[in-house]
């Protein structure tokens, strides 16, 4: 029975006609994140700022440079009901809500390259902020107000220390994508700890064993797997480089890959979203000879069955970098502007489906 209910809720999603359940928002504004606290969603933006929409007033503000945030290119960001944390191409910049003030925070380890944050992540168990930094990991923990830096390197590479991803895992688990594998990090043990930190990349069996690099664009939790996206990046001289790919991980030894022979239209991945039984997932196929990425909409994957279908509707944008649920709506942030799908009325069972 849930199965016939559950195929009547995609088809009804996938030809979604009321004006009110698809709205648009930020036209021409390039969406990189979304992050929401319970009370507001924020949006990082390349060279718009960041825009903060509050659910109970249904209404938007915008920082940038004109208004207290220094720089208008704001890659990431994460919130708690007190504090804003955006990740910009120069630095850390965070937001006191009480004072509407902001404070700049540079990190000398790694050089101005290093200042390029790339993912944010708040963890509330332990009142610390998460930040990955185009080199090196660092911690700053808000009650003491102290920045800890970590070098993730393994094996002397280079891009396993190269952050793109940081994803919490239940109460005591924190997961740190790179430029060439994935971090499992037991929160509770210091980070020296022999026993704290384990690493995966395409040794091992880990990944199939495929491609040259495993570059790890999102990582997504569900009660039995881990889902990982990966980014794609070939040229004709090193067709292996980055192969891509959507992989679902039992925990243990099973590695099962999601890719354009699966029903994907694209083997890159932007982002990755959960409702009820189903795994969103925003793709893309990279250009062999542009070196670009050409977005590919959004696919919904049955993560009972695995049966993958593309949500083909002309209003989902092609090129979707950044998903958000909040519990009512998805918000699909991509490269010309924000998409919100309402899916209350059609799919407020889902959570309960878990």
């Amino acid at each position: 029975m849930y199965r016939i209910i559950l195929l009547l809720i995609v088809m009804f999603t996938l030809s979604l006609s009321a004006q009110d359940e698809f709205r648009r928002y930020l036209d021409n504004v390039e969406v990189l994140d979304i992050s929401g606290d319970g009370s507001n969603i924020w949006f990082a933006t390349n060279g718009g700022g960041l825009y903060k929409y509050s659910i109970m007033q249904d209404e938007w503000e915008n920082y940038n440079s004109n208004n207290g945030l220094e720089n208008d290119f704001i890659y990431c960001v994460t919130s708690n009901p007190r504090y804003v944390f955006a990740g910009s191409i120069d630095g850390l910049f965070v937001l006191d809500q009480r004072t509407n003030r902001w404070i700049k925070r540079k990190f000398s380890k790694g050089g101005q390259l290093s200042n390029w944050i790339r993912s944010i992540q708040y963890d509330a168990e332990q009142n610390v902020v998460w930040i990955g930094r185009f080199l090196y990991l660092t911690k700053f923990d808000i009650n003491s107000r102290r920045f800890i830096d970590y070098d993730l390197t393994i094996n002397k590479d280079r891009k396993s220390n190269t952050i793109k991803s940081i994803a919490l895992d239940g109460d005591s688990l924190v997961w740190f994508g790179t430029e060439n594998g994935l971090h499992k990090y037991n929160k509770f043990l210091d980070m020296a700890e022999p026993n704290a930190l384990s690493y995966y990349d395409n040794k091992l069996n880990y990944f199939q064993g495929e491609g040259d690099n495993i570059s790890v664009a999102d990582i997504l939790f569900e009660r039995n797997y881990i889902w990982i996206g990966l980014d794609q990046f070939i040229t004709p001289d090193n067709p292996n480089y980055n192969l891509g790919g959507l992989y679902r991980y039992d925990r243990r030894n099973e590695w099962l890959k999601y890719d354009m022979f699966s029903g994907l239209d694209g083997d890159g991945v932007f982002s990755l979203e959960l409702t009820g039984n189903y795994i969103w997932a925003s793709i893309y196929e990279f250009s062999i000879s542009n070196k670009e990425q050409y977005g590919r909409g959004v696919a919904l994957i049955n993560r009972i069955t695995g049966e993958v279908s593309m949500l083909n509707d002309e209003r989902i944008p092609n090129k979707v970098l950044a998903m958000y649920f909040d519990g009512k709506s998805m918000w699909l942030g991509s490269s010309e502007g924000v998409v919100r799908i309402d899916l209350f009325n059609q799919l407020a069972q889902w959570g309960d489906l878990k």
